[in-house]
């Protein structure tokens, strides 16, 4: 199933909550993104890294497919998960780097009819915004 127009907008809409995100991140250092402010479960880069989780969970393993990420980028950001180490910054660089590179397989995979996605593709695109709102308060408090 090619790409309609309602999947490219939603899917257009994801890309950009993620590109908003990594800008929104940017200027925070590898500490500041680990912070779990008094009052929350998790930090930054947990909501950043739940963001692939979601997406591959999604579309991937629940349609049956491999996820396309290693489980160490994968198993800690499950719903209801915490935070358990310090994410380096060499982990960083890469949640950062798949936080698009999955989205952009998500698209390839699409055009080629690997799947089909229906209803999770507008699932996916509220849940990137709202933890979006999530990382913009928790980097108030950083």
């Amino acid at each position: 199933m090619k790409r309609d127009v309602f999947q490219g907008r939603e899917i257009d809409m994801i890309k950009q909550s993620r590109k908003f995100i990594l800008v929104l991140i940017n200027d925070l250092a590898v500490e500041q993104l680990n912070v779990i402010p008094v009052g929350f479960n998790n930090n930054i880069i947990w909501n950043v890294g739940h963001l692939i989780w979601a997406q591959q969970e999604v579309c991937y393993r629940r349609s049956g497919f491999k996820i396309q990420v290693e489980d160490k980028y994968f198993s800690p950001f499950r719903s209801g998960s915490k935070p358990d180490a310090f994410a380096d910054e060499k982990e960083i660089i890469v949640i950062k780097q798949l936080l698009i590179s999955t989205i952009d397989q998500f698209i390839t995979d699409l055009e080629n009819n690997v799947f089909i996605i229906d209803d999770a593709v507008s699932g996916l695109s509220f849940h990137d915004w709202l933890h979006a709102g999530y990382i913009m308060a928790l980097k108030r408090l950083v």
